[in-house]
């Protein structure tokens, strides 16, 4: 075994496809946590046009009921697992150590092992279409709907397994987020000179390595219920199916924030710099942000009102419901007051951050009426509740999203993106999501059922799911927009200077795209807005000016151009090794206890030349 690993542990080029399998550098894997994302992105996008057109009009027969059941629960999972949470983690990937002052992150083949782990479980979770038992459950799962009398075939342990892996990568990056953001700051950068993208980082990694492991349990008992025939949720033996709903809620609610708090971060920074302004009220933002992760652990149970907890139950947490705005209306004054006075550029990044702004309050707003249990009786299961849930995850976090790609594709990648194809995109989306979305309050007031195949034509509802139909199509022409733009910018884009937008924190103080090695001189910070301070020679809320720090990094290769005291992580193959014989361990469970023995053989291979692996020549 030492003699295989002795051939494996020597990849050393930076240039080629082997060079991003084998990556540990934090820019890399960002963009490759990026490109997967969006690819799934598609994918989602893909199930969701073929339910709305199923729903275009009454009576419909272009899919099947069966078919129609499994695309609006692989679509809702695609979305949530493999794409808003993924693409905040691109950002966090390509974004924080830059805005730390950092060389990269504090576990580089961790880093990389988070990213292997993730593209192997969203193809776990995916594995159903391959044998037309894709989960027909709804993302939420609820019992006894996934026992297999209800849910024959794989496509729920595919489900369930995908997750347990998906999860696994989201603990081991926020782990490593969080110590990055602890340990490696530059000099002088104290918590409170954080910028408030990398705070948002910071709190939602701390949600997901405490409300993952609850995901885990649920997950893990349903797993054994199905395979093992154990009965967690089976009322005949008995289990209880409110306990799948009291674990799924627990991890939901907090994993919500998980989806929103990166894209308010983004938010948070694309709005001064496009304001001319600082950000107003920095620590109310910073501490409304760890309130809002805070008060997520206590608002779960507004998603089971009418499953009969009693009034005393439903009373509290309508109550911690409505306590909840409080800190996100915090931060929506907060991002007015910084535009207001301020000399506004509204390039596409500021048009979507304004977006964001906008839709989230819509979304917001929706979402306190369920506080109120009577209004939340007449709404449950309603498409007003697909309108709440869209307003903020595509209205806020997409949207949000979105201003960062534009905010900062020329940092990752020496390019711009073409303005007026990003205004276009804005302005398609925009119309095209409220045409879509707006018309469901209507549809669920007027009491249209979520989930539903078909509809009758008596009930009046096929104009405004046909309007409804048709933003979804434009939705779909925004993101051809936008792919245009892409590919049109990588090649043909103007080149971006090291500071584009005129920007206030560190990330743009370095080239663009950035040297392997991140920072020439690791910087000394003296105050919030570290680079504006720099540049214009203004210090707020810190100390006199130093010239910045030299400084060498941990281990590794080398750097390029000379840099002989900078070092960086050496590339390494046994993060995708690891990750290769925990998604194999998980499908043989499935597929044949013969390819879970293989995968155990594979993973215990990785660890051994992991832990061997010299990191530095």
């Amino acid at each position: 075994m030492a003699a295989i690993t002795g051939v494996l542990r020597r990849p050393t080029s930076y240039a080629g496809l082997w060079s991003w399998v084998t990556t540990v550098d934090h820019k890399r894997i960002g963009i490759l946590y990026g490109v997967t994302a969006f690819a799934w992105f598609l994918v989602g996008g893909a199930e969701a046009m073929l339910i709305r057109t199923q729903l275009a009009r009454s009576n419909n027969t272009f899919v099947t009921p069966d078919l129609y059941n499994q695309l609006f629960t692989m679509h809702g999972l695609t979305m949530v697992f493999l794409v808003i949470m993924p693409l905040s983690v691109a950002f966090f990937n390509i974004v924080v150590p830059l805005q730390i002052g950092a060389r990269d992150v504090a576990f580089p083949r961790l880093n990389a092992l988070s990213y292997w782990i993730f593209l192997l479980g969203s193809l776990l979770l995916n594995a159903g279409w391959l044998t037309a038992s894709a989960p027909a459950v709804g993302w939420f799962a609820y019992a006894n709907l996934t026992t297999e009398p209800y849910s024959p075939g794989n496509g729920v342990s595919f489900f369930t397994l995908g997750l347990l892996v998906l999860g696994t990568s989201s603990v081991a990056g926020a782990l490593n987020f969080i110590i990055t953001i602890v340990n490696l700051r530059a000099p002088g950068m104290g918590m409170m000179r954080i910028p408030v993208f990398t705070w948002m980082t910071f709190v939602t990694s701390f949600l997901l390595i405490t409300a993952m492991p609850v995901i885990a349990i649920g997950v893990i008992e349903l797993t054994f219920d199905r395979l093992f025939a154990t009965n967690f949720f089976n009322t005949a033996k008995g289990g209880d199916p409110l306990l799948w709903q009291h674990l799924f809620w627990l991890f939901g609610h907090p994993e919500v924030y998980i989806l929103i708090l990166p894209a308010m971060g983004i938010v948070s920074e694309v709005l001064p710099t496009f304001s001319r302004k600082p950000l107003f009220g920095y620590p109310v933002v910073v501490y409304s942000g760890i309130v809002i992760g805070i008060m997520s652990w206590g608002v779960w149970s507004h998603h089971m009102f009418t499953v009969g907890l009693g009034p005393v139950a439903n009373s509290v947490f309508a109550i911690t419901t409505m306590l909840i705005a409080v800190p996100t209306g915090i931060k929506i004054f907060n991002w007015l007051a910084t535009m207001w006075g301020g000399s506004i550029d509204f390039k596409a990044a500021m048009l979507f951050a304004v977006g964001f702004i906008a839709m989230f309050i819509i979304g917001g707003l929706s979402g306190v009426t369920h506080a109120s249990v009577p209004s939340d009786y007449q709404q449950q299961d309603t498409y007003y509740i697909v309108a709440h849930f869209h307003y903020v995850l595509f209205g806020g976090s997409i949207l949000g999203l979105f201003a960062g790609i534009y905010y900062w594709f020329p940092k990752a990648t020496g390019r711009l993106l073409h303005e007026g194809l990003g205004k276009l995109h804005f302005w398609l989306t925009f119309i095209g999501f409220n045409m879509t979305f707006g018309p469901m309050h209507w549809l669920g007031l007027d009491g249209m059922p979520r989930r539903v195949y078909t509809y009758p034509t008596e009930m009046g509802w096929d104009f405004w799911n046909l309007v409804s139909t048709i933003g979804a199509y434009l939705i779909a022409v925004s993101v051809i927009v936008f792919l245009v733009n892409f590919f049109r910018s990588l090649s043909a884009g103007e080149r971006a200077s090291g500071d584009p937008w005129d920007g206030r924190t560190l990330e743009w103080a370095i080239p663009s795209p950035p040297p392997i090695y991140n920072f020439r001189e690791i910087p000394r910070v003296h105050g919030r807005d570290a680079f504006w301070e720099q540049k214009h020679g203004q210090v707020s809320h810190g100390d006199p000016v130093h010239p910045p720090t030299v400084a060498g990094g941990s281990y590794g290769h080398e750097a390029e151009e000379g840099h002989h005291g900078i070092h960086v992580p050496s590339p390494s193959y046994f993060p995708v090794i690891v990750a290769v014989g925990l998604a194999l361990a998980g499908a043989g469970l499935l597929i044949s206890m013969a390819v879970s023995i293989v995968g155990v053989l594979v993973l215990i291979f990785g660890v051994y030349g992991w832990c061997f692996e010299p990191v530095s020549e």
